[in-house]
């Protein structure tokens, strides 16, 4: 067995070819496929917390049956440090060695326009200026045991120099804030591992009812090519029977759909749904062209095609992770886990002998925004279940118009029916609404901003000499808007992944499984019998991820869930 001392312990991973470790110490370790499995398991259960690029080592973990419960992710890192959505390893180490990432090297053909540049030894992951060759940076990395144990080094090197970035101060830090960033490098890490072990969990999916509902809005399906034109003509056909039967309309052209409703005698600039919404009293054909449009949605979008693409023969719906959407750090998912229609969500159904746990966290930004500004009146508010009922009373306004109000000071919306509340929460919260309009002015004029964990949000670089002074006001606007949005969506995110991250680690003893992170929503997965059990630890966790996330202040913030236990998606309130 290894002798692994505990602590970062760098790691590369090829399944065909092996792993490498790079100890503390420096001593680089190397195992062919059939040892890995067990020499990584052990150097796992000494207590490591592993380094790696990114979670695809995560994912070769989980599938030798190694379980990593610690990490320092660099690309989740690098995001938090830098701001946006590159995170390749050529992005992370250009970062950590101070280099230009414009001048970043790339992989293309000698040709009469081209000529090949001597850059020193092709077996060296560096060249000559610096960065990472491109050929190891697009996977000559894993060609043998000896340079997955040079690319493990290289994580190494790069794990420091990002410990060091997240060191530095910045000159209006709080001492709170520059602690805090280093536990939030280290949640976003883990949350790294949730997403990957979300990609090989899948989330449980009732294929029968899922082919059911489909069915219910686009027919049958079709045998062939041929019968699937057949099942559109049956699909239109509702739409279609409000005109003369020799007409011929396109119902998936804008312009077509326009040219049929002027038939109908509706004249309109466009066709999105809002717009027909309104009309959907003029004429049968208006309601008739939204009942089509929302069963073709659920065709290209959730039909026969996504069904057999992405639930597996386990009935398990999969898609692809990320922890950071490279704006304010939300998670992200593809194949619809995002986006799936309520309709579809009776199909999301717990196993036999399981049940789901779900819990929403309840007015997350409205009390993230009292965390991160310190508005004492605020914070006062949110140990209330239904914060904005002493919002309203406070303001002297109905409960929806100071959640309007509330809402839109973080939207940005300064108009509508929540205008005059709005001036109201300018007088009496004049911290919290101080600390918007301070991230408001700053993203207008261009300066990047930070949330609370320290995730950089960049704002520089949208303004160029040749807009308008108009389209220059018009930018800044909408880069206001944002900015103090994404403050308090971004803290919310990184409050939100500290939870995640927390409900894994204590979930696992009772064979509890997070399979599904919406946003402000969480779904585990757990045994019938530790129900009772995950539903208090899904609570317990919100409290913990207060205690570890929140700011230090002297009117402590009230975190609260709407937990449900539920068979199926659908049956959560």
């Amino acid at each position: 067995m290894t002798d692994a001392p505990q602590g970062l312990v760098a790691v590369a991973i090829a399944s065909d070819v092996g792993a490498a470790v790079v100890f503390p110490d420096g001593r680089c370790e190397t195992f062919t496929p059939l040892d890995a499995p067990r020499r990584l398991a052990a150097i796992e259960a000494d207590g490591a917390r592993w380094i790696w690029w990114n979670k695809e080592t995560a994912g070769a973990l989980i599938a030798m049956g190694v379980t990593p419960s610690r990490c320092w992710d660099l690309a989740a890192v690098h995001r938090l440090l830098v701001g946006g959505w590159r995170c390749g390893p050529e992005r992370v180490w250009a970062e950590a060695r101070g280099l230009d990432a414009s001048t970043i090297p790339k992989l293309q053909p000698v040709d009469l326009f081209t000529q090949a540049v001597d850059s020193g030894d092709s077996e060296a992951p560096v060249g000559l200026d610096d960065h990472l060759r491109p050929e190891w940076v697009q996977g000559a990395w894993s060609d043998s045991l000896d340079r997955l144990g040079r690319w493990a080094a290289l994580a190494a090197d790069a794990q420091q120099a990002q410990a060091e970035q997240l060191d530095q101060r910045r000159g209006d830090e709080s001492d709170a804030q520059h602690r805090h960033r280093h536990v939030t490098a280290l949640s976003e890490s883990a949350a790294e591992i949730v997403c990957a072990e979300l990609e090989v969990d899948g989330l449980p999916f009732d294929r029968t009812v899922g082919e059911q509902i489909i069915a219910g809005f686009v027919g049958r399906r079709p045998r062939d090519a041929a019968d699937e034109q057949v099942v559109l003509a049956e699909l239109d056909a509702p739409v279609l029977a409000h005109l003369p039967p020799d007409a011929l309309v396109d119902l998936r052209s804008p312009d077509q759909v326009k040219s049929l409703l002027r038939r109908a005698g509706i004249e309109v600039p466009d066709t999105r749904a809002w717009r027909l919404e309104a009309l959907r009293d003029e004429h049968p054909i208006v309601d008739a062209l939204l009942t089509w449009r929302r069963a073709e949605r659920i065709r290209t979008t959730f039909g026969f095609p996504w069904l057999d693409d992405n639930v597996g023969a386990d009935g398990r719906l999969r898609g692809r992770w990320s922890g950071s959407d490279g704006a304010a750090g939300r998670m992200t998912a593809t194949v619809g886990l995002h986006n799936m229609p309520s309709e579809m969500r009776p199909a999301v159904a717990a196993e036999p002998g399981h049940i789901f746990i779900r819990a929403d966290l309840g007015q997350i930004e409205p009390r993230v925004l009292a965390a991160v500004s310190g508005d004492a009146r605020l914070a006062a508010a949110t140990q209330e279940d239904d914060m904005y009922a002493p919002v309203a009373e406070r303001l002297r306004v109905e409960r929806e118009i100071a959640k309007v109000a509330v809402l839109g000071a973080m939207y940005g919306q300064t108009t509508g029916k929540g205008a005059e509340a709005l001036r109201g929460l300018e007088r009496e919260y004049p911290v919290a609404m101080g600390h918007l309009r301070s991230a408001d002015e700053a993203a207008q004029g261009g300066h990047d901003l930070w949330t609370y964990g320290g995730r950089r949000i960049r704002m520089s670089g949208n303004v160029t000499d040749e807009m308008s002074d108009g389209d220059v006001r018009s930018r800044a606007a909408a880069r206001g808007r944002f900015g103090r949005n994404a403050v308090v969506q971004g803290a919310a995110a990184e409050f939100f992944k500290t939870w995640a991250v927390l409900v894994r680690a204590r979930g696992a003893r009772i064979g509890a499984r997070v399979v599904l992170c919406l946003h402000d929503e969480l779904v585990v997965h757990t045994p019938l019998d530790a129900a009772d059990a995950t539903r208090v630890l899904v609570d317990a966790c919100v409290q913990e991820a207060a205690a570890r996330w929140a700011p230090p202040t002297d009117a402590p913030v009230r975190f609260v869930t709407d937990t449900s236990v539920i068979e199926r998606w659908s049956q959560a309130k």
